[in-house]
């Protein structure tokens, strides 16, 4: 009898490592993508869900339906992009590049709602990846706190806990940007994984990865590699020490249906919400001593496996489109 493929939900601010993270699913052969719920962050969510359907249309996958999520904070009623962010993704989010115009809208129904369907449709079999803040995923636990003990897995790429943040000097930008969602989401009993910039740092991709794309000859392979392009020419301002551009939300993907790639420990965590340590993730010493964990935090990488995985994925993909 065959395993049926795990069902994903991605939950995406699209900029330029979202849209490698949206090749990733859809070229896995062991994820189904049912769905992709826009956010903010790396930019407005109306931009950022364009880009998914863009994308998706570039990709040749107009039956993966897109909806609209939050446009800001929990505790906010509004959202700027970040000056660092539009210099790091393009202030269209993905390189400043005119993508062909998908054909199709966003669904109308929310992505909350979306996230709570899926949920009670598919329970274990669902695994959902925040790659940008974790509002909606706050905002469906409120709605529906039954989907706790629903969804299969949660991965979000965010945190920190063995390495400095790269808004402060505590805080990574995901959570920061809205860190009482993200305490929300850690306090509750969620499976979680935390992929954060203990390993995301690590994985890198060079001209030498873009240079083997741009001989595909594609559009879809073109584009890709434009994208990875403008990344690490920002990188080399950002974070010269990298040598590269980090593959944060593609890694958050890979372990998501392939948990092996990182070394992790268990820890029930918390974000810190006020003062200087806003978006601080790091033990929550209330629950050190409670028999159940529910987080895993990704502190280690096998980086070599996880980049020939994410490789021998996305080059057929580009080559095909």
């Amino acid at each position: 009898m065959s395993i049926s493929k795990k069902k994903m939900i991605l939950d995406l601010d699209t900029g330029i490592d979202d849209a490698l993270a949206l090749a990733y699913a859809l070229a896995d052969p062991d994820c189904d993508l049912i769905g992709i719920i826009g956010s903010y962050g790396n930019v407005y969510v109306e931009q950022g869900v364009q880009n998914s359907l863009d994308l998706l249309a570039l990709l040749g996958a107009n039956d993966v339906p897109v909806y609209s999520g939050a446009q800001h904070a929990s505790y906010t009623d509004s959202f700027s992009v970040l000056p660092v962010s539009a210099q790091i993704h393009g202030k269209n989010g993905v390189a400043n590049i005119k993508l062909s115009k998908a054909k199709r809208t966003p669904e109308k129904t929310s992505g909350v709602d979306f996230l709570i369907d899926a949920a009670h449709k598919y329970k274990d079999q669902l695994l959902f990846v925040p790659t940008g803040p974790l509002t909606n995923l706050a905002a469906a636990i409120e709605k529906d706190p039954t989907i706790i003990d629903l969804i299969g897995h949660v991965t979000l790429m965010g945190g920190a806990l063995t390495v400095p943040g790269n808004v402060s000097p505590v805080a990574e930008a995901n959570i920061h940007q809205d860190p009482e969602a993200a305490n929300e989401v850690f306090s509750s009993r969620l499976p979680l994984t935390m992929v954060g910039l203990d390993v995301t740092t690590r994985t890198l991709l060079t001209r030498h990865e873009t240079k083997h794309w741009r001989k595909l000859g594609t559009k879809a392979a073109t584009v890709y590699a434009d994208l990875v392009d403008y990344y690490i020419d920002a990188y080399k301002t950002t974070n010269p020490h990298l040598h590269g551009c980090a593959l944060h939300d593609p890694l958050a993907v890979g372990v998501a249906i392939d948990p092996s790639l990182v070394e992790k420990i268990a820890l029930n965590l918390k974000v810190e919400v006020k003062d200087i340590y806003e978006g601080r993730t790091i033990g929550d010493e209330t629950r050190l001593n409670n028999p159940t964990v529910t987080t895993d935090v990704a502190v280690n990488v096998d980086k070599d496996r996880f980049l020939d995985k994410f490789m021998n994925r996305l080059t057929p993909l580009f080559a095909a489109h």
